[in-house]
């Protein structure tokens, strides 16, 4: 097995549509990090993403369309939060768990009855989603629990061995580099179910620990470990006083301002979960902020120990 990376030409895009269509796996990039793709209206495609991945059956896939249109057509309901958050941040990071439609493979929303939309933006996502006339669901392209891949390069080193003849279409590091806001919008309230690089203000909902609940995920990036190195990664809290140094350490070092730190965030804990005679990665706790919740959320599920993610 191995992955094949190529440039998003129309030949390569016309293939990549075709896989989709006949129940294939494509990875392709988003603006926010690198999807593992599949027809979200075919159960055994759909399964397909959960075998390469490893990923747990009870974790709920995003399913990427083309316009807030295509969404609407696979939503029970649409109500005036989505029609609002759609207008002010779509195309872009930001994810709506909505009502689902029978149309929805329930495998893809791990048998419950919402289902998680939204429109990348990005011009070759865009592109495949036009040929393809599928709706796509995409959890990011690595194995499950691990940190997510924002080059092509990252989905084959995760991936290669797991897919046979995956299709990468490289579109370039992802611009935004974490994964999107997601807000629930079935209630009364929006509730921001996972932060991303957006500033909503709606209350969070607080994720649970995996195997204290059966019930499915509402979203991705619910369970406690999550975007996780094989090293350990230990968040050194503001308040306590510097870990001792000890051979093997290794500082995450990221930049101050929070849009340039998410950008560069996976990347840097790729490279330095891969360097040899590193075992522990240390970063400090990132400061307190709206623009920060995001990086902060994904270094506390990264330190994690133990339990599954996806």
């Amino acid at each position: 097995m191995s992955a094949r990376i190529v440039a998003p030409t129309p030949d390569a895009l016309a293939e990549a549509a075709r896989i989709l269509r006949a129940g294939g796996l494509v990875a392709f990039p988003t603006e926010t990090v690198y999807g593992l793709g599949a027809n979200a209206l075919d159960d055994e495609a759909v399964q397909r993403i959960f075998d390469a991945k490893g990923r747990p059956a009870t974790n709920p896939l995003i399913v990427h369309v083309a316009s807030e249109a295509a969404a609407r057509a696979l939503a029970r309901r649409w109500p005036e939060s989505a029609a609002r958050l759609a207008a002010a941040h779509w195309p872009g990071p930001l994810t709506l768990v909505v009502e689902k439609t029978a149309a929805i493979s329930d495998r893809v929303t791990a048998g419950g009855a919402t289902v998680a939309l939204r429109v990348p933006a990005h011009p070759v996502a865009l592109e495949l989603l036009r040929r393809a006339d599928r709706p796509i669901a995409a959890p990011s392209a690595n194995r499950s629990e691990e940190i997510s891949p924002t080059t092509a390069r990252h989905v084959a080193d995760s991936l290669g061995s797991s897919v046979e003849d995956l299709i990468v279409l490289d579109g370039g590091p992802c611009p935004v580099g974490i994964e999107s806001t997601v807000v629930d919008v079935t209630g009364a309230e929006p509730v921001v179910l996972r932060p991303g690089t957006l500033a909503l203000t709606f209350s969070p909902r607080a994720a649970g620990t995996p195997g204290s609940d059966p019930t499915p995920a509402r979203s991705p990036g619910q369970h406690a470990r999550h975007y996780a190195p094989r090293k350990t990664l230990r968040l050194v809290r503001a308040a306590e006083p510097l870990p001792a140094a000890r051979a093997g350490d290794a500082w995450l070092e990221l930049p101050p301002q929070p849009e340039a730190a998410a950008q560069r965030l996976y990347a840097e804990l790729r490279r330095l979960d891969a360097e040899p005679g590193v075992e522990r990665i240390l970063v400090r706790e990132p400061p307190s902020g709206p623009g920060w919740d995001a990086i902060r959320d994904r270094l506390e599920r990264a330190a994690t120990r133990g339990g599954e993610g996806g």
